[in-house]
């Protein structure tokens, strides 16, 4: 019976679906953080009677046929891309992209990873760096006896001291963009790596080709919709009891089967 090996495809792509809803609910307070969406199609058909095919000597077609599923399948996990909204924190080294692009980090391994947290920090040599310490591209060291940091729209870095009046210009930070954001390969920590299907990342500075510009003082909020992920849970929680029912009727038919003489 097709219908027990249907139904379980079935229980098994909600299971998939709950997973997805429950790292974006688990990810609300995860700075730049973008919903994710589970997708599936339904999996190969079995050709009983095929479409078009001629049923009888006088040439009749059959217009319809018999094509019966064989279940369902995940095809990917996809990200919405989407805004999330500007928090103010005051923070020199926190920075926010209103736009598109990502921040350029590089990775002990000497390899580029790609991230929307603009939560940075100042290592112990004066480097700018991630939460987890890796260095932001270019490469900014800010002096011991910097008084403070500007950064403006553009991602001129600029550090003031006490004894000077004119601000002196620390670097440029740069923005990545993709010509397939989706297909960046996420990593964790809020780091995305390229890949062949994401495309070669294109490195300008904020505010030129499409690119977003800086906030500083502000931070990414998640782009994660609570109401819309529970009302998702609770769809994917009925789907998940029809399949579970789908195998209860199937098994009571083939007792009922079993038990005819």
């Amino acid at each position: 019976m097709r219908a027990l090996q249907i139904a379980a495809t079935g229980m098994s792509a909600q299971q998939t679906r709950v997973e997805v809803i429950s790292n974006n609910l688990a990810n609300m307070s995860t700075t730049g953080y973008n919903a994710r969406r589970a997708e599936f199609a339904d999996l190969q058909y079995q050709q009983a009677v095929r479409p078009g095919s001629v049923a009888a000597a006088d040439g009749t077609v059959i217009p319809a046929g018999v094509q019966l599923g064989l279940g369902v399948r995940p095809t990917a996990v996809t990200v919405n891309l989407a805004q999330g909204s500007l928090s103010q924190t005051g923070g020199d080294l926190d920075i926010a992209i209103d736009g598109d692009g990502y921040l350029e980090v590089v990775l002990p391994s000497g390899l580029s990873a790609y991230t929307r947290d603009g939560g940075l920090k100042r290592s112990a040599d004066g480097l700018v760096v991630t939460s987890d310490g890796y260095q932001v591209a270019p490469g900014i060291t800010i002096p011991e006896d910097a008084r403070s940091i500007s950064i403006n729209a553009g991602g001129e870095v600029y550090a003031y001291f006490s004894d000077r009046v004119e601000p002196e210009e620390l670097g440029q930070l740069t923005l990545a963009g993709f010509a397939n954001e989706k297909g960046l390969e996420a990593m964790g920590s809020n780091l995305f790596l390229e890949t062949a299907a994401s495309g070669a990342p294109l490195v300008v500075n904020p505010g030129e080709e499409g690119m977003g510009i800086l906030r500083q003082g502000y931070l990414e909020d998640s782009s994660v919709d609570a109401v819309r992920e529970i009302t998702e849970l609770i769809k994917a929680q009925r789907g998940y009891e029809l399949n579970a029912k789908v195998i209860t009727a199937a098994d009571q038919m083939m007792g009922a089967t079993v038990q005819v003489r």
